[in-house]
């Protein structure tokens, strides 16, 4: 079902018309503008496109005459959307992500440094694909095996890395490649059933010499921690977000809104382990996905109480046997007590700010990069809604058009 729907989605948007890939300016008339940064929406809007950015937002009755004009009839332009936490190693996986809506992506950790040449291959503009922050390989106690193919001067730690030398040597590597993040995991995973995610794998120390050299780098590091004392020795670290954060303490969240320390608690993959099929299909699974649940949905409601920034994220591949979407857990964080638009705003501005590209993309403004899309009606009435993207605009080339199915 999933293979089906990726394909008719690339079909459609093959088949989609050439408007905003020219250089004269696409005119989105008549949209009700969601702009992403938490006001009211702003009705009968026209936005205007050229050259890749965001040329201006007026009223439909000043709209620039000319250019290529898409009436939208009342329909409503968000950011693009920014999943925060992905694992897509292909180029099939980055457009399947694109076509949901998705026009960035952080990567978490992936073979080959594939992220790094999807990033490169983007920037070129040799693919259409979301923006790419790469993260390269995960920094653990027992990296991936294919690691030391790609570096075998780290041959030496193929056994398991252990201290903080051996840590600053691993998380060098990676900035040698140009990764723009630095992944650690400082407790186990949820996705396996012989782990148990709440069990802590670095020490303190570990982490802190990480996090030391990939300062010295300007590159920030984001830690996958189920269990709180794993998450609040990556917290004490210096780490900027907390991945999942599942059994996360008051007390640790406290500490995370103290140091600004931003939570992607990826709470709709919890839901897939709960579920047969899907990105995970494991008895275990079920019975722990069950268990956390509500855990996640607690620290997400606490985390919103104290003012810890919330982002969405999904940690799929957007694989082919692959169901889950940002836009699903957009709706689990509304399940955990955030507003539809501090939930749209966990996908857009708010991970815009987590991934310091908050002054060019992740809200609607004049001069930002135009990544948008368009959806039928209000997600404020119903996050439901944001599931049914009609428009994807990328860098201002329009990748997805679903809006007219009319015959001439």
């Amino acid at each position: 079902m999933a293979s089906r729907l990726t394909t008719l989605l690339f079909l459609l948007a093959l088949s989609s018309s050439a408007f905003g890939q020219s250089s004269e300016p696409l005119v989105l008339l008549h949209a009700n503008v969601i702009d992403g940064l938490g006001g009211a929406p702003l009705l009968d809007r026209a936005v205007v496109v050229q050259d890749g950015r965001i040329a201006d937002i007026v009223a439909s009755s000043a709209a620039p005459q000319g250019g290529a004009v898409q009436d939208l009839r009342g329909k409503y332009v968000l950011p693009g959307l920014i999943d925060s936490h992905v694992h897509i190693g292909s180029l099939s996986q980055a457009r399947k992500a694109l076509l949901s809506g998705i026009t960035t992506v952080r990567s978490m950790g992936v073979s080959g440094y594939y992220d790094v040449g999807l990033r490169e291959l983007k920037k070129q503009g040799v693919v259409d694909a979301p923006e790419v922050l790469a993260a390269g390989y995960h920094v653990r106690p027992r990296p991936s095996e294919d690691l030391f193919l790609v570096e075998p001067s780290l041959g030496d730690l193929f056994s398991g890395v252990r201290g903080a030398a051996s840590y600053r040597r691993v998380t060098a590597a990676n900035l040698e490649r140009g990764v723009d993040w630095i992944k650690i995991t400082s407790t186990e995973r949820a996705g396996l059933p012989d782990t148990d995610p709440r069990k802590q794998t670095m020490t303190r120390e570990e982490i802190a010499a990480v996090v030391d050299e990939a300062t010295k780098r300007g590159v920030p590091v984001a830690s996958h921690a189920h269990g709180d004392e794993g998450g609040r020795a990556a917290v004490e670290a210096g780490v900027r977000s907390i991945e999942h954060g599942t059994y996360l303490s008051e007390e640790t969240l406290r500490l995370m809104k103290e140091k600004g320390t931003f939570l992607a608690p990826t709470v709709a993959v919890v839901a897939d382990l709960m579920s047969p099929g899907g990105d995970y299909d494991d008895p275990v699974l079920q019975v722990r996905g069950r268990h956390m649940m509500p855990r996640v949905k607690e620290v997400v409601a606490t985390a919103r109480r104290l003012g810890v920034k919330v982002v969405a994220a999904t940690d799929t591949g957007f694989g082919a046997d692959g169901t889950l979407t940002l836009q699903h857990e957009i709706e689990a964080l509304t399940q955990c007590g955030l507003t539809p638009m501090e939930a749209i705003q966990a996908a857009t501005s708010v991970a815009a700010e987590l991934l310091r590209i908050e002054g060019r993309t992740g809200s609607i403004q004049k001069g930002y990069e135009a990544d948008l899309i368009v959806i039928d009606r209000n997600p404020l009435e119903s996050v439901l809604y944001i599931q049914d993207v009609l428009l994807v605009v990328n860098d201002g080339k329009v990748v997805l058009d679903r809006l007219n199915f009319a015959l001439d």
